[in-house]
């Protein structure tokens, strides 16, 4: 299984990766060991969660969303936390 993650850095930018175990990366982005574009804002918070059964399909999703607007982001973060509600 792969995922596409959205992380809520702490200025409040939003960014976008992928991986095969969520926990872990969100972990290391913590650390200021996972993208460069996060090293300088931690703390990070998982706010979005997408599950892939490969690789491919996972990376191809990330891009999508790293091409939209902010707003869409958001949009996409909040119908993800009222899913079970």
């Amino acid at each position: 299984m792969y995922y596409v993650y959205i992380l809520r850095c702490s200025a409040q930018s939003l960014y976008t990766g992928y991986t095969a175990d969520v926990e872990e990366r969100v972990k290391k982005h913590n650390a200021g060991k996972g993208a460069r574009y996060t090293r300088g804002r931690t703390p990070v918070e998982l706010v979005y969660v997408e599950t892939f059964l490969d690789k491919s399909t996972a990376m191809k999703r990330e891009y999508m969303i790293k091409q939209y607007a902010r707003y869409k982001k958001e949009r996409l973060i909040e119908l993800w936390k009222n899913k079970d509600a």
